[in-house]
């Protein structure tokens, strides 16, 4: 009776090892893609702003210095 119950133990423990090493692997690689797809995100994000603040600062640079005038 101890050597069937030592061999069930041990093939439950391998067999959670096994699972919990998949376990851990497919979430490994959800937390690669979920960053990558939020990297992307951003790195879009960014260059929209960035290519918006260009925008302005041609605008500006294109625009005359406004003449202050004195009013009395």
């Amino acid at each position: 009776m101890g050597y069937v119950l030592r061999v069930r133990l041990a093939s439950f423990f391998a067999g959670a090892a096994t699972a919990s090493v998949l376990g851990l692997y497919i979430l490994h690689r959800d937390y690669k893609i979920a960053h990558n797809a939020l990297s992307q995100q951003v790195n879009s994000l960014y260059k929209s702003v960035d290519e918006r603040i260009s925008a302005l600062e041609k605008l500006k640079e294109a625009e005359p210095p406004a003449r202050l005038e004195a009013t009395e």
